[in-house]
């Protein structure tokens, strides 16, 4: 919601979000790899709310972002009014992508997520994992455009109930 033209580099192909809007004040910018896809998206978005700072300003105060709610009512129109929030699909991506078998430290990594584990948290205190991060973002667009155009509905590898 809060995203912000200036932070994007369209050709380093990523959005750097800077450190004092993350939740985790440490750490340093949070950087987002971009693909072609969500490239193609912020230059169709670009026309229509690129005079604001924001790529999602408010309705009312387009200095403000949109509300949490405008996105939560979004989905109840669409139906999913119970059964999904937008925080929610961080944690469908998390499992669909480890399902996936990518790294689950670029996973977390990649969702601005805290090791809990002390000690791991310690040695991989800097890491970016941006490699994989960047297979991550390409095989999770890819996956949402096949999804649109219907070639599936489910990743992984599930084994029935006997």
């Amino acid at each position: 919601r809060g995203a912000r033209w200036s932070e994007f580099d369209l050709d380093g192909k990523e959005w750097r979000i800077p450190q004092e809007r993350m939740k985790i004040k440490e750490g340093g910018d949070h950087i987002v790899p971009l693909t072609k896809q969500t490239i193609k998206l912020i230059n169709e978005l670009e026309p229509i709310t690129g005079c604001y700072d924001l790529l999602f300003p408010g309705e009312r105060r387009s200095t403000q972002p949109m509300s949490e709610n405008t996105l939560l009512f979004m989905l109840y129109r669409m139906g999913y009014k119970g059964k999904a929030t937008p925080h929610g699909f961080r944690a469908t991506a998390s499992s669909i992508l480890n399902e996936q078998n990518f790294n689950s430290d670029a996973i977390e990594r990649q969702l601005s997520h805290v090791e809990r584990n002390k000690v791991k948290g310690a040695y991989n205190y800097n890491a970016e994992f941006m490699r994989e991060r960047k297979k991550i973002m390409k095989w999770w667009s890819d996956y949402l455009d096949d999804m649109e155009k219907e070639k599936i509905v489910v990743a992984g590898n599930f084994k029935r109930k006997q």
